[in-house]
Formats: structure tokens, sequence, C-alpha cells
């Protein structure tokens, strides 16, 4: 993870979903104290105080300021000043309708629709440290946010997903039966193997006319899966978790990732950058990640 975060930050010198901004939010999990973090974390400081202005600004906006308040929650437990700048920012940008205009490059999970932007800046708003959220702008954004959630339901099991997490830290999204319905969804995909697979988390056309694989576990299905359970409270000695620990500790490649095929096409696989973090997450959520720093 520390190498794939690097390569792209030192080929590309942007940030992708799939890539360095995971990489923030997984690497803490295990240890942030490394000269990896450090630099990936300087960078997207550097972006945050020096923001461009491409086709996918406000993308790259939105994904700057809830990744550097999802590191700050997960290392300092203090909002630096350069996260509140970047997530004051968000709110010049947000539409009426409470969401953003988001990339669609047809990249799933991440860079396809406007949902994923609209969870990712609730995830943001509700984890940064200081009471972020209890600011005028912030409360004012968040009901926009609720707005767009009700108006808005989503329509595949990722976005479900996704907008559970972000509703453990922002009320008014999801209720408790609600919540206690999509884990039950969830539970219901994992697969005879123990792990659980992306593509039935999705509804998600590829663009090189090739069949999504339904059938197969992967890494990012399982990791994903996992760690949103655990956060939503499920135990980690739970036997369907304890199943999917299983099929990741089972299921490390060589190289020391977790493969997740792409749901685009077969050229290029960097969701497998993310299966690896969120395998990460989900290891560290069930007190397993020390063996596998």
């Amino acid at each position: 993870m520390d190498s794939a975060a690097l390569s792209w930050q030192k080929k590309r010198k942007c940030f992708a979903c799939h890539s360095n901004y995971v990489f923030l939010r997984a690497r803490p999990a295990v240890k942030y104290e490394v000269p990896e973090h450090k630099t990936i974390r300087s960078a997207l400081e550097h972006l945050a105080e020096n923001p461009r202005r491409t086709n996918y600004w406000v993308t790259e906006a939105v994904m700057v300021a809830s990744v550097l308040a999802q590191n700050d929650a997960a290392t300092t437990g203090k909002l630096s000043p350069v996260t509140r700048k970047a997530l004051d920012r968000i709110w010049e940008a947000q539409r009426e309708d409470g969401g953003w205009n988001w990339l669609d490059d047809n990249e799933p999970p991440s860079e396809i629709d406007d949902h994923y932007g609209v969870t990712m800046a609730a995830l943001g708003v509700g984890v940064a440290p200081d009471n972020y959220s209890d600011t005028p702008a912030a409360k004012k954004g968040l009901d926009n946010i609720r707005r767009y959630f009700r108006n808005n339901p989503p329509v595949n099991m990722h976005h479900r997903a996704m907008k559970m997490l972000a509703s453990l830290h922002v009320d008014g999204i999801m209720s408790s039966d609600e919540r206690q319905k999509v884990i039950k969804n969830l539970f219901a995909l994992q697969k005879p193997d123990g792990g659980w697979g992306l593509a039935t988390l999705g509804n998600w056309k590829r663009s090189d006319g090739k069949e999504q694989n339904y059938e197969s576990s992967d890494g990012y299905g399982t990791g994903f899966t996992i760690y949103v359970l655990r956060c939503a409270g499920i135990s980690a000695e739970d036997s369907r978790i304890r199943k999917g620990i299983a099929w990741l500790k089972t299921h490390q490649r060589a190289s020391g990732r977790w493969f997740t095929r792409s749901m685009k096409k077969d050229s290029k696989h960097y969701i497998t950058h993310s299966g690896t973090a969120y395998a990460i997450l989900a290891l560290a959520a069930c007190g397993e990640a020390e063996a596998h720093d």
C-alpha cells in the first residue's frame, strides 16, 4: 500500500480515490508515524493550500477536505488549520440540492456518480475533530446533505453502505431500522468462501463489454464490507465476520495486495489499491492488523 501510494504520487503528481486518498484513510489503522504517510500527507496539504482549477476541481475539493478530516481524526485527533480551510471551501461548491458536481469517469465505485461525493463530504464533516460540524457553515451544509439524501435514495448496495457509514457520524441521515436492513442485506451477499465481491455491491456496467464477475470474492468487497459492518457495531467475534477475516488471511498475494478486478475494464485494476486499503481497515477493526503490518 505504501509503494502504490508513493508511486502514484511520483508518477501522476495527483491524487486518486483508489490510491493515495484511500492510503491516508487506511495507513493510520496500523501506524502513521512513517515516512510514507508524512510524504503523502504533506502532498495533500499542499494541494489543499493550492487548489487546482481543473474540470474536476469540485470533486478534488471535497475529497481533499474529507480525507484530511478523516486523517486528522485518525492521527492527532485535532483539526489542523489547513483541514479547516479545506472543509470551509467545499460549501462554496455545494449545489442547492445538497450535492456536488462529481467526476464521472465510469470508474466505480468512487468516480461515477454524485452520491459517492455526498457521502464522502458527510463522512469527512462528521468525523472532523474539534466539533467542526457545529460551525454555522457546516450546519447549513449538512442540512442540505440531508435534503439530498431524502430526494436521492441509494440505487445500489455500495451507496447504502456508504450512507450508513456517514449516518454513524451525522444524525438525520439514516434511522436505526434502516441501518439494520443494510446490515442484513450485506450479510446476505456473503459468499460460501466467507468473502464478498465488489460487483455484487453495485449495478455497474463495464466499458470493455465484458460481464462482471458476480461469483468471486475480492479484496475490496470483503475488506469494505467487514469494515462497514464493524463500524456499524457488529462484533469482531461474529461467526460471519470471522469467516470474512479468514478469507482475507488466506487471499493476500505475495506482493502484499488483495486483488480486486476493475469494475470498468480489464487493463488497469487500480481498484486493487483500494481493496488492499480496505482489507487493512477490516483487519485493524477486528484486532488483526498487527500481524499484517
